[in-house]
């Protein structure tokens, strides 16, 4: 049974042999030494590992961690049975919903979680991300992200956002503000058009989500949070930069004479294929205020990092959301950069992780958050045999059970080989704050 508390953990999973191991390219003395991240005994020990995050009133994360070597269809299968259980028995509905795994596997992927959904009633057809999130094994399932809310009060409601017949995104409505998540968003050209350059996709994803988000009474200078996940990031991360600051400056979001900017989203720029081939995939939280004079979004400086704008970058390193039960905090994907932006112990993975939490222990600190008020994680590593030196140092912070989705994706740049993006649920008028 899932618990109300944060960790439903799940045992050690059965490993691969050693052919598989060696077949991978993981030496099996590495894997016999790196320990999931697991707690006491569950009765899904061989699939998957469910993180339950409650978030304020009405308001969960969970983490499906897939199993080392797990079948992808039956790991989704398990993991969706019993996410499917929890929103049903909790009445939440899925408002975000993002898998990581191998292109590959993706038929059975979606075969299975809409098997697993419909035994519960609940439809398949929402929106959701596949993204080519590549497990540290190889080929398969390497985990499941979910946001889910429900509607506890008369005025709360979520519905469904359609765009060209497709269910695209949700929005909901707690208390006064509204909140619209558009998900899976690209940019490839139209039917019977032939201009597919990455920059042109990349302005045309933007403006789509423009145009979306308008039709919902709001517009991109309200979007918080930003997730993009571009083809082969390294060969065209600057031309992706370049185009995204041109759209945002026809948005109105770029420093103009030298001013100040208004709000950048928090935002992930990271590898992540998606099936259609397109160069990018766009997902991004939007939030509505009732009253400019009281926001509920603040973009967050971090004492640890430079804006990302001076080297050419359009995001704010987090953004801080506060609802009258709950502070979330959306920390932008962070790697091991200094304060004059300047890439950090080059080869030394362990260094870099450690930076990197620092970073993010840095930046969170200031609200009076901290790394274990951590609610959903996407954890990217440049090479699968660097998941043990992640575990170790995860480990040494105490974080065993960190709520995250480990995958295999190249960073921005060449010689960062670590980085996370965090999703942060704390209550500053709780005790101890």
């Amino acid at each position: 049974m899932l618990s109300d508390s944060p960790i439903f953990p799940g045992r050690e999973s059965a490993q691969p042999g050693p052919a598989l191991i060696q077949k991978l390219g993981w030496p099996p003395e590495a894997w016999k030494a790196a320990k999931p991240l697991a707690g006491p005994s569950s009765s899904c020990q061989e699939w998957f590992t469910l993180h339950k995050h409650p978030a304020g009133e009405g308001q969960v994360f969970l983490v499906a961690q897939a199993a080392r070597g797990a079948n992808a269809a039956t790991a989704t299968r398990a993991a969706y049975g019993e996410i499917a259980r929890v929103l049903q028995d909790q009445g939440l509905t899925m408002v975000h919903e993002r898998l990581f795994g191998s292109l590959s596997v993706q038929p059975e992927v979606m075969a299975s979680r809409a098997e697993a959904l419909n035994a519960r009633g609940i439809d398949a057809d929402g929106p959701l991300t596949y993204i080519q999130g590549q497990p540290p094994w190889g080929e398969g399932l390497a985990g499941v992200i979910i946001r889910a809310v429900s509607c506890r009060h008369p005025q709360d409601k979520v519905w469904t956002i359609s765009d060209q017949g497709k269910a695209v995104g949700r929005g909901w409505r707690q208390g006064d503000a509204t909140f619209l998540l558009v998900q899976n968003l690209q940019g490839l050209a139209a039917k019977g058009e032939s201009d597919n350059a990455r920059a042109h996709q990349t302005q045309r994803m933007i403006q789509r989500a423009n145009r979306l988000l308008k039709a919902h009474g709001a517009s991109y200078r309200d979007v918080a949070r930003t997730w993009f996940y571009l083809d082969d990031i390294l060969a065209w991360y600057p031309e992706f930069n370049r185009a995204r600051s041109g759209v945002y400056r026809e948005l109105g979001l770029m420093p103009l004479n030298g001013g100040a900017p208004p709000r950048l989203p928090a935002s992930t720029g990271i590898r992540g294929e998606v099936s259609t081939g397109a160069a990018c995939a766009l997902d991004l939280l939007a939030v509505v205020a009732p009253s400019e004079s009281q926001p509920l979004v603040r973009q967050l400086s971090s004492p640890a990092q430079p804006e990302a704008l001076t080297y050419g970058s359009a995001f704010s390193r987090g953004a801080l959301i506060r609802q009258p039960d709950v502070s979330l905090i959306q920390v932008s994907g962070t790697a091991a950069i200094d304060e004059q932006g300047r890439s950090l112990y080059p080869g030394d993975v362990r260094a870099q992780i450690d930076c990197t939490f620092d970073k993010i222990a840095a930046l969170i600190g200031q609200e009076g958050a901290t790394l274990a008020d951590i609610a959903a994680a996407c954890v990217f590593v440049k090479r699968p045999e660097d998941v043990r030196a992640y575990q170790e140092r995860a480990a040494a912070r105490g974080l065993t059970n960190l709520p995250a989705v480990i995958m295999v994706a190249d960073v921005c740049r060449e010689e960062l080989l670590f980085e996370i993006d965090a999703e942060v649920a704390f209550n500053p008028s709780a005790p101890g704050f």
